[in-house]
């Protein structure tokens, strides 16, 4: 069987087609243009607070203003919002958590109120995009997706899918991951991980934290509604 990526680049996109003997079985259009694409991370300003809905208004530089609830801010927002600071204040911070010290976890059942204020300016992550005349949604639940793995900024936890059922091979990639990944950062380990080389791994999670660090770089001189991370393109992922 043999497999063929075609794809026509021109100024309003990209058209990819993938073929297999010669057959078509995808077609993708990518347009060219910020199309707020799930996973990109922005630095957002709080533009209003609704504690009806216990959810806040974020300006992205969307036309609409993005939404979001108090339960997509995360365990970790406060850690969030010392860390954003502390690089906001600082030029040579690099991307690194080891011997940052997080905050406690805020109470599962808050306000947003109690800890987000208007004009306040926060990292934020597009999880839905927008659609019709609804902005993105969005979460501070901070994580970047690679082929074999995710990683997750202000954790320490490293999961594994479910869908790894072999125990020997389950604890196998939790000691892998463990003895790699480096501080203050947790991974959560894909399905397609299973029976994977070392290096393989490895350098998955290599370019994940060079993507976290390169983000933070950014977020140094980031101003309001600029993209910090953005996710891969369509193209670049097929």
């Amino acid at each position: 069987m043999s497999s063929e990526l075609i794809i026509n680049s021109a100024q309003d996109g990209c058209r990819i087609a993938l073929l297999k003997d010669k057959s078509l079985i995808e077609y993708h259009y990518d347009k060219d243009e910020d199309r707020f694409t799930v996973g990109d991370i922005y630095l957002g300003t709080v533009r209003k607070i609704v504690p009806g809905l216990n959810a806040a208004f974020i300006d992205i530089g969307y036309e609409k203003d993005a939404f979001l609830h108090y339960q997509d801010l995360g365990p970790q927002f406060k850690s969030l919002v010392k860390y954003t600071k502390f690089v906001q204040g600082n030029k040579d911070a690099t991307g690194k958590l080891n011997g940052f010290k997080a905050d406690q976890d805020i109470d599962k059942l808050g306000k947003i109120s109690q800890v987000l204020s208007k004009g306040m300016k926060i990292p934020v992550q597009v999880v839905k995009e927008p659609i019709s005349t609804k902005g993105p949604r969005l979460s501070c639940e901070l994580s970047l997706a690679g082929r074999y793995m995710v990683l997750v900024p202000f954790s320490s936890a490293v999961n594994i899918s479910k869908k790894i059922s072999e125990q020997a091979e389950r604890k196998r990639l939790s000691r892998l991951i463990s003895s790699i990944k480096p501080e203050g950062f947790g991974v959560i380990i894909r399905t397609v991980a299973e029976k994977k080389e070392v290096a393989l791994l490895d350098k998955d999670l290599r370019q994940l934290l060079e993507n976290w660090h390169e983000g933070v770089a950014k977020l140094i001189k980031a101003q309001p509604k600029d993209k910090i991370i953005g996710e891969m393109g369509r193209t670049s992922s097929l």
